[in-house]
């Protein structure tokens, strides 16, 4: 329950299309789980809505989120860098992004729905300017390790 989840690009996919596995309450839930949100933070959030944890993990089951794997502590960011393809970059790097766009509260609302739109990692390498220029380079840093590095 204290796992943390992040957005597939399937249920990227079916959240732009508005699927039926994404309907009414559902739809808010997954919107909250973000790589920093553990399942219980989201289900209190979502608490006044009547998500429950069968919803969470048949949104899982059925591929729209997954558990987000944490990195080996033995590789370097050099070796790293060389091993990942640029899946694996948008995968460990779209958490990111959407957390520090979503800090920016409404005045972050557009970037941060290029955030949410960008479903490859070209698309999120091209926004990425826009998020530095928005955050500062000191809060961005994470972000360019996980996208460039």
């Amino acid at each position: 329950m204290n796992a943390l989840l992040i957005k597939t690009e399937q249920g990227q996919q079916a959240f732009k299309a508005r699927s039926a596995q994404l309907a009414g309450k559902l739809r808010s839930a997954y919107l909250l789980f973000d790589g920093q949100r553990t399942v219980q933070d989201v289900l209190k959030a979502t608490q006044g809505l009547g998500v429950t944890l069968q919803d969470i993990d048949a949104l899982q089951q059925a591929g729209l989120l997954a558990a987000m794997q944490p990195l080996p502590a033995e590789l370097e960011p050099v070796a790293l860098a060389k091993l990942r393809t640029p899946q694996e970059r948008y995968r460990d790097a779209y958490p990111l992004a959407v957390a520090l766009t979503g800090k920016l509260g409404l005045s972050g609302f557009r970037l941060n729905l290029s955030v949410e739109g960008a479903t490859g990692y070209e698309a999120l390498a091209a926004v990425a300017p826009k998020i530095k220029e928005a955050v500062g380079q000191q809060a961005y840093v994470s972000l360019e390790q996980a996208l460039f590095a």
